[in-house]
């Protein structure tokens, strides 16, 4: 494989005009103010130009988001049974904070926009329910058969958004500052410390492996449900133990 085809594809420099002329004036006159016309006198192209990169003006707000949809999806389609479901969706939502993070500045920008212009907060949320369908999608072909499958998999979806877009907006509030990986990763290992666990975890029992209590010792017989998941097994195991 050449070295050149190993660098990913420049994004179109008239992509880029449209966007940086877009937000200029979104900044100066308001968004509602600036029309398509007066995105592509200043970015010196014509309406078709636009067009063929934005179906809308709306969508010159969120340029990059259709592109980190396609990468989410491909990355979902390309696991694997050994991958475990509810890590692999906490790292498909990291591809969009990754979109985020390439451009700080830009990111608080829109963030700031789209806090002003209420009919960019409902397409936002549009977009955000794409990112929440695919990963539900994903997970409900991992948790097919299983009971409350359908359910499972539309709660972690909605978990995984959630803990996402807490981290990245609260970065963003700050204008960038800090680490956004680092915020995102704490808010997804809730999710993952939450639901990450086998469905079918097995019961703690008693077995002949390993030595017997010695002189005094106690021997700790735990029930539980099979469904129960591991961490609600290893609590209930641990408050027993603390017991006098």
């Amino acid at each position: 494989m050449s070295s050149s085809s190993a660098v990913p594809a420049a994004r179109p420099p008239i992509r880029d005009a449209l966007v940086a002329a877009a937000f200029r004036l979104f900044l100066e006159r308001g968004f509602e103010q600036t029309t398509v016309d007066d995105i592509v006198a200043l970015a010196g192209v014509g309406r078709r130009s636009f067009f063929r990169y934005f179906p809308s003006k709306e969508d010159v707000v969120f340029p990059d988001h259709e592109g980190c949809l396609a990468d989410m999806t491909a990355f979902l389609a390309a696991s694997g049974p050994e991958h475990e479901p509810v890590r692999r969706v906490c790292d498909a939502a990291r591809l969009v904070l990754r979109m985020y993070a390439e451009n700080p500045a830009f990111s608080v920008q829109r963030y700031r926009l789209t806090r002003q212009v209420p009919g960019l907060r409902a397409y936002e949320l549009s977009v955000v329910w794409r990112y929440e369908r695919a990963l539900a999608e994903y997970l409900r072909g991992r948790f097919a058969g299983r009971p409350d499958g359908t359910l499972r998999a539309d709660v972690i979806a909605a978990a995984v958004v959630a803990a996402h877009n807490n981290a990245l907006r609260s970065w963003l509030r700050s204008d960038g500052v800090g680490d956004a990986g680092a915020a995102v990763d704490h808010a997804l290992a809730y999710v993952q410390t939450t639901y990450a666990r086998p469905a079918d975890a097995p019961a703690v029992r008693s077995g002949p492996a390993g030595p017997g209590p010695g002189p005094g010792g106690d021997v700790v017989v735990l029930v539980s449900r099979r469904d129960a998941p591991l961490w609600r097994v290893v609590q209930e195991l641990e408050t027993v133990l603390e017991r006098p």
